[in-house]
Formats: C-alpha cells, structure tokens, sequence
C-alpha cells in the first residue's frame, strides 16, 4: 500500500507540475501595436526582434506597423489605435503635444543624427545646396528633421537660399528620385546611400559625425498608457535590449543582415552589408531619451512656432520604466 500511496502521490505531482506549465503556456499574448513612419536600417533593432522572437520571449505580440509618414504615426497614438511609436524628435510630435495630446518620449536608442546626406556629384560642398532641391519623407517627419538641422548647422537657410524641398516618402523612394534626377540631394539611411554612392553619387557628409544633439530613433508613448501598462511598455524594452546585444555579437552578422534585408525590402541580401556595418555601434548602451536633443528641436522650430517655443524639454519625457530596467540591470 505504501508502494501505491507513494507512486500514486508522485504521479499526482508530474501532473500538478505539468498542468501548471500547460497553464503558463496557454496564457495569451499581450497584443501591442507600434507605429513607425521611418524606413531605413534604424529599424534593424525592431527587425531583429521580431526574427528572433524576442517579444515574445517577454510575452509580447508585437505588430510593427509601416506608416506613410510620422504624422500618420502621432494620429494612430493619440487616438489609441497603437500603443508605442518608433520615431524621433518631430514637427509632428512636438506640435501634437503643443496642442495637449498626452505623448512623451520614454527611450532613445538612438541619440544622434543618422544617415548620410548625399547628393548630385556636381554639387562638392555644403554651399553649393543653395537653388538646389532636396528631397524628405515628409514635411514634419524625422528625415525633414534631420535635413533642417543639417542646413542650420551648414548655416543655410531654405527660404533665404532659395532651397526646394520637396516631399517623397520613404528612403527608397528618394533614393530613385537621385537617380532619375528629380532632386540634388537628400538625407538618407546609409543602405541606401551606399547604393547611390556605387552609382557615382557623393556622399557631402556622413551626419552621425557632425555631432548635432538630437533624440534620435526611439520609443514615444501616450504617458496615460505608461501609467496603465508600464509592464508592457517594460517587456517590450527588454525585447529591443535582446535585439540591440544580438546585433554586436560578430557572429549573429549572417542572421542580421538577413533581417535588415527582409525589413528593407531588398532585391538581394547582399545589399544590407553597409547597413549592417553602420548599425553595430549605432544603438546607445544607455537607452535614456536626450533631452538636449529634445530641446535642440525646439530651438530649430520654436523660431515660428510660439506654442512650441513654450515647450520645456524635460517636460516631454517619462524615463521611468528606464530607470526600472537601469535598476534591473538591464543595461
């Protein structure tokens, strides 16, 4: 009888202990929606993420969804159709919290410029731009950003130097308008300029280095949402933080450059090898949102904008879930 008792009680256990891993297996997926306007290897991160399954390995089912442009981005999230954005410092985000809407920038993985501004072969410095035309995703998105802070830095100014700029949409799309000569020059993700580099296209200036503080590719959030989901908002950082250490480790190149490939929607994998090279020490080991780079934004803006001048930079953000994750020791 002991026997029995014994085996009887054992089996009991297996089944208890198998029950409960059936039941933790059966527990559905938080669903998150996250927009981003950009298409350029910044996304590598997100890219990399979904491949190796690292939101899901926090219980996150993520869908990253393209949009035309960030505007298109900032009016899913304050109207609560996404959740998260991956996005920069914007015209369209800081005129959407100009006017009340509850957004703030939670992470930044990348704190800097990207990109190379590339143009006509003709054109050998910065002030031979003037007359010219440059193209950008949008007027408000994240590459019109970079090419204002670009022209200010170079000290031109597109209305007194008579500077076309002209909307087209995603890195692609301008990088066929170089080709066909539609414009002279625009900022693009270093994919693409690679390929109008080998096509005999200069390279004016690769803008990581010329040191211009901004918020670059990050997290934006409705603050409402941190406050009712900061465990969400929490797994999903852990899956890009996954992504992020992926990318640095030489032997995961293969896999990478697989992924930017399928997520840029290139003909031939072998053309996500620039890509690949400018994305290893891009991501910042701190992933804090800068406010410096926030401010420098305003500035820029600010000059015709009163509601956005009034805009405090520290004001704009909610570090707490990366404060948790820095206590945590995830970074």
């Amino acid at each position: 009888m002991k026997v029995r008792s014994t085996g009887f009680a054992m089996g009991l256990f297996f089944l208890l202990i198998l029950g409960h891993a059936a039941a933790r297996a059966a527990v559905p997926l938080t669903k998150v929606a996250m927009t981003t306007g950009s298409f350029s290897e910044r996304e590598a991160a997100i890219y990399v993420a979904e491949d190796q399954g690292f939101f899901r390995k926090y219980g996150v089912d993520l869908r990253f969804i393209q949009v035309r442009s960030g505007p298109v981005g900032m009016a899913a999230l304050s109207a609560g159709e996404s959740q998260l954005h991956w996005g920069s410092v914007t015209a369209a985000n800081l005129g959407a919290i100009a006017e009340g809407a509850d957004i703030v920038f939670v992470a930044g993985f990348i704190n800097k410029l990207t990109g190379a501004f590339v143009v006509n072969p003709r054109i050998k410095s910065p002030a031979e731009l003037k007359d010219k035309s440059l193209g950008v995703n949008s007027l408000s998105g994240g590459g019109w950003i970079f090419t204002m802070l670009a022209l200010d830095h170079w000290g031109l100014d597109p209305k007194r130097d008579r500077i076309m700029i002209r909307v087209l949409g995603a890195d692609g799309v301008r990088a066929e308008a170089m080709s066909s000569g539609v414009i002279d020059g625009c900022q693009i993700g270093y994919t693409f300029a690679s390929l109008l580099q080998n096509k005999g296209f200069r390279i004016l200036a690769d803008l990581e280095k010329l040191a211009i503080p901004y918020q670059g590719s990050g997290i934006i959030s409705r603050r409402s949402f941190i406050a009712s989901s900061p465990t969400t908002v929490e797994n999903v950082l852990r899956g890009l933080l996954d992504s992020v250490a992926f990318i640095r480790v030489p032997a995961n190149k293969s896999q990478v450059i697989k992924s930017l490939a399928r997520g840029l929607r290139l003909g031939r994998v072998e053309d996500a090898e620039e890509g690949y090279q400018s994305i290893v020490g891009i991501y910042e080991r701190k992933i804090f949102p800068s406010v410096d780079g926030i401010r420098n934004v305003i500035r820029l803006l600010g000059a015709n904008n009163e509601k956005i001048r009034r805009l405090k930079a520290e004001d704009l953000v909610d570090d707490s879930v990366v404060k948790r994750l820095e206590k945590e020791g995830r970074f």
